[in-house]
């Protein structure tokens, strides 16, 4: 039998033991409140500001820019509707966020378009790019926000995100950019871009599940937001709740673990990814690179297999793991958002499967892969010859 293969890196990834052994005495030994004046306190309060430090320093950010949150969702809700309830009644009510951005920024913003904002979707390339022209032409003196991505979940996409955000800087405009599938697998300094907010998930980069972080940039102009959770005053008053500490330890260990191993990683996955590419274009000769020309994070690989349906290929490889869409919209049976904006049509999409690469992959988890794919599409196609 062939063994498993999990290729599903972007969906969520293993905990690292190092991550988990700097959880583990705080759920015991450190078991204080963080916002408790006593000793117990005190060290749960010192691990909290340490990882905050730790976080930050990756980025080249102050500590003061990060808000502790339940995960990328929840920061980007805080950070779309915080914005606009603290904007609200300026004048600036108009909002434009990119067409293949995840449903936890193009869902809120829906929810704003009822209640009055208008919110403008931004059309991508072919590839899947915003390019700056759009931009530049879609601004407006009422605008208050752009939403773009740095690095798509379903195509591994990259943004020209210093183009963009120079764009957004000259018109007084502020910039969310998720972060959520970058960090860990790109090198980027939050100082740097052209951005005011941002976000992780710490389940993304090899950390706990229930676990994330908002950035908000503090130099003018600076970001103002309403808070979604009241009751306590927590994290600046902006998210009332009592800081799991545990998790924010793990978060921070495996963030600074993962950025250690980066450039062997980028390097390994580039290989990784080609070797598979080269071997469904072997097996399917008829499959799509999507994104072939833009510039992609190094372990993603979006596939499309014309006359193939993707949950028929992974309905005979049971021992494969890739998906047909978001994680977070696979319960959803229309086809992606973010392909359909690329131009693909509703079948080529459901034709589509993305294979997203992680840490534990090896050269035989590839060969394995192929394996299992051979099978599945021989059994689909049975008048195709096996290369």
């Amino acid at each position: 039998m062939i063994a498993p293969v999990y290729l599903d890196y972007n969906a969520t990834t293993p905990l690292l033991s190092e991550a988990l052994e700097s959880m583990l005495p705080y759920f015991q030994k450190h078991f204080g409140n963080p916002a408790s004046p006593h000793l117990w306190g005190k060290e749960a309060l010192d691990a909290v500001e340490k990882a905050r430090a730790q976080i930050a320093s990756l980025f080249h950010t102050s500590p003061q820019e990060w808000i502790f949150t339940s995960g990328a969702t929840e920061a980007l809700n805080l950070a779309l509707q915080g914005l606009t309830q603290a904007y609200e009644g300026t004048g600036k009510n108009h909002l434009l966020i990119a067409a293949t951005e995840h449903k936890a920024v193009l869902d809120p913003a829906q929810a704003l378009s009822k209640r009055g904002w208008i919110v403008e979707i931004l059309p991508v390339t072919a590839s899947g790019i915003i390019e700056p022209d759009t931009l530049r032409t879609a601004l407006r003196p009422t605008t208050l926000l752009v939403a773009i991505m740095l690095a798509n979940n379903e195509t591994g996409v990259t943004q020209p995100i210093q183009e963009l955000g120079a764009l957004t800087r000259q018109a007084g405009v502020f910039f969310l950019c998720d972060t959520t599938q970058a960090a860990g697998k790109l090198s980027f300094s939050l100082d740097e871009l052209p951005v005011d907010l941002a976000v992780l998930s710490a389940h993304k980069f090899y950390g706990p599940k229930g676990v994330g972080a908002l950035y908000m940039r503090r130099k003018q102009p600076r970001v103002s937001l309403k808070p979604l959770l009241l009751g306590g005053g927590h994290e600046k008053g902006l998210r009332s709740g009592t800081l799991p500490v545990p998790l924010i330890v793990g978060m921070a260990t495996a963030l600074h673990r993962v950025y250690e191993k980066l450039s062997s990683f980028s390097s390994q996955m580039t290989y990784l990814k080609t070797k598979l590419w080269e071997g469904i274009q072997s097996l399917y000769p008829l499959a799509r690179l999507n994104a072939k020309d833009a510039p992609c994070l190094p372990n993603t690989l979006s596939v499309t297999f014309p006359g193939l349906k993707a949950s028929d290929i992974l309905a005979r490889a049971p021992l494969l793991a890739a998906a047909t869409g978001a994680a977070c919209s696979s319960a959803r049976p229309e086809p992606s958002h973010v392909l359909l904006a690329m131009g693909l049509t509703p079948a080529e999409a459901q034709a589509t499967l993305r294979f997203s690469l992680g840490l534990p992959t090896t050269e035989t988890d590839i060969d394995n892969a192929l394996l299992h794919l051979s099978q599945a599409i021989q059994q689909l196609t049975p008048t195709l010859k096996a290369p």
